[in-house]
């Protein structure tokens, strides 16, 4: 089942504007290696489920998988072959706005190249382009 919040305070949104780039959430916390965005990009709820099971689906149940964007935008749109006004359509699906540089996934637990193929795997599934990363450790 794609990703969705339990409960939101408004449940339609505007669009708004996704410029620049990321400035939280654009470093390697969790686990050893990273898939970051090189693009800025709505990726929906569907999107990350494809990219989990993949990762998931590779790593035969070793090591871990971080998620670290969440779809918490609702993407509304109107039916097929209505005439314009009579109000905003209803939420089609939900997204997560992604800037250049986010960190979409994180694996941790297994050596660099099984993470390589694994989040390669990933960027497939994502509409945007992406590149593998590795943590900065602190000296």
């Amino acid at each position: 089942m794609a990703l969705m919040p339990k409960r939101v305070k408004h449940r339609k949104s505007q669009r708004g504007k996704m410029k620049g780039n990321a400035t939280r959430n654009n470093y390697v916390a969790f686990g050893e290696y990273g898939l970051q965005s090189l693009d800025t990009h709505w990726i929906t709820g569907r999107h990350i489920e494809a990219g989990r099971v993949a990762a998931t689906h590779f790593l035969h149940r070793e090591g871990k998988v971080y998620i670290r964007v969440f779809p918490d935008k609702p993407v509304s749109s109107k039916p097929l072959e209505t005439r314009m006004g009579k109000g905003k359509g209803e939420p089609e699906y939900w997204a997560a706005c992604v800037k250049p540089g986010t960190i979409l996934f994180e694996i941790g637990g297994v050596p660099e190249d099984i993470a390589k193929q694994a989040l390669i795997r990933v960027a497939h599934k994502m509409p945007i382009r992406c590149r593998f990363v590795k943590r900065r450790h602190s000296l």
